[in-house]
């Protein structure tokens, strides 16, 4: 509030900050991304400033008395600086908290055509359409990163945090009946945590699912094998 009120009025929080603020990206940035509107503004200890020659309502929403760009202006200015996976969780997070509608997010795109993250939203969003897929939500950077292996390997898609048999899993192949799990040791180094998880296997594999658990020293030190296990099974015969 104080970076939008010393910029005179005319200037919204965007950005990363305003991301953090939708709970789109986790953590805070260690500046203030600020947009003004129409006019060139000088520099400010601790802000990172941002110009734009027209903002309308339809891009600035209200939270606790602060003015942010709405969340569809936000996901184009991430677009600019998050790799693709990062953006598509930041989409999925968006949809998940029921902030954007596909429409918000055309409009937002036709209204900001110019600005350096609309073609790299533009095309996640067509690619998406074309695939006819859902952005993937992981809730780890580790997630993201088996994630991506996943992909850079050709494997079919998972589905992310997806509900079944009464639980969350990280990852599943509905088809094959496959679902994959990541033990950060964070979350899994105590005793109840442990017991949950081997509760949570016992139920999801008594339904007719395989789960394979995967670690982040595995993700870290041996990410192709991860990959190649992955993939024997997903292989066809090893569903039947």
């Amino acid at each position: 509030m104080a970076a939008a009120l010393e910029l005179c009025g005319d200037a919204v929080i965007g950005g990363r900050t305003a991301a953090s603020i939708w709970g789109l990206v986790d953590g805070a940035p260690s500046e203030i991304d600020v947009t003004v509107v129409g006019r060139n503004a000088g520099p400010r200890q601790g802000v990172r400033i941002r110009r734009t020659q027209t903002l309308t309502g339809k891009d600035i929403r209200w939270r606790s008395g602060i003015p942010l760009s709405s969340p569809a202006r936000t996901l184009i200015e991430l677009a600019a600086v998050l790799s693709r996976m990062e953006l598509e969780n930041a989409l999925a997070e968006a949809r998940f908290r029921s902030l954007v509608r596909d429409s918000e997010l055309t409009g937002a795109l036709a209204r900001a055509s110019s600005r350096s993250g609309a073609p790299a939203l533009s095309r996640l969003l067509t690619d998406m359409h074309a695939q006819g897929t859902d952005p993937a939500r992981t809730r780890s950077v580790y997630e993201q990163k088996l994630l991506q292996l996943i992909l850079d390997a050709e494997l079919p898609k998972p589905f992310t945090n997806a509900r079944v048999e009464g639980h969350v899993v990280d990852m599943i192949w509905p088809a094959q009946r496959l679902i994959v799990e990541f033990d950060g040791f964070a979350y899994h180094s105590d005793r109840k945590a442990f017991e949950t998880d081997r509760r949570r296997d016992q139920d999801l594999v008594a339904a007719g699912y395989r789960v394979i658990r995967i670690t982040a020293r595995q993700l870290d030190q041996i990410p192709f094998a991860v990959v190649a296990r992955l993939a024997q099974a997903l292989r066809p015969h090893a569903a039947a």
